[in-house]
């Protein structure tokens, strides 16, 4: 059974600075006081399953059973049609430990083009960013959802207006990357945005 949240406090489960600022922006006017795993210094779970899902719901577990208030938390990355899906679920550790994404962007598009050599034949640069959302109590409970935005990939790199992948990815529909496209506009249509909207009305109660 779906449970709502009527708390006044949550944790987002993240040490992503910008995933933790996009986040709080979609939870404005709902009247909750948001720390993150940062703040509280908790430590980073291992991410040890095989889907954004799966991921997602670990580390929001983790995040309310360390802190003892109910967490939030995502698992997202860029799906590569051409790639067979990748770096997907990998799209982090694409970026080393450094969390380098100018790297795990040049990974990408070198992926592209060695499959160019090697078929002969221009691979599509179609693209999708996916979002796994997990709000998870104390207690163990769990609910999840998931949201996505396709789009095309663009080489070289544009704008830093984001962050991850965000500068090679143009949303369908638009001519620009979510590296220059005002925050107020990417955080309407991206795949957190998609997956924030069903945890709305799912969780929070709202809708829209």
């Amino acid at each position: 059974m779906t449970r709502t949240f009527t708390g006044s406090r949550l944790l987002v489960a993240s040490h992503n600075a910008g995933k933790v600022l996009e986040i709080i922006k979609l939870l404005e006017g709902l009247s909750i006081a948001v720390v993150s795993a940062s703040d509280l210094s908790l430590a980073e779970p291992e991410e040890t399953a095989n889907s954004f899902i799966g991921n997602a719901e670990l580390k929001a577990l983790a995040g309310a059973r360390a802190s003892g208030i109910p967490a939030l938390a995502d698992d997202s990355g860029l799906v590569v049609h051409a790639l067979a899906g990748n770096p997907g679920i990998y799209s982090a550790r694409w970026a080393g430990p450094n969390k380098d994404f100018t790297m795990a962007m040049h990974k990408v598009e070198d992926a592209l083009v060695c499959l160019e050599s090697k078929t002969g034949a221009v691979p599509s640069r179609r693209a999708s960013f996916v979002c796994a959302l997990s709000f998870a109590w104390p207690d163990g409970h769990v609910e999840t959802v998931e949201g996505e935005v396709s789009g095309q990939l663009v080489w070289p790199p544009r704008g830093d207006a984001g962050f991850g992948y965000d500068p090679i990815f143009v949303p369908e529909g638009h001519d620009k990357t979510f590296g220059e496209i005002e925050p107020d506009l990417k955080h309407s249509l991206s795949h957190r945005a998609d997956a924030f909207t069903k945890m709305l009305a799912s969780v929070f109660g709202k809708n829209g």
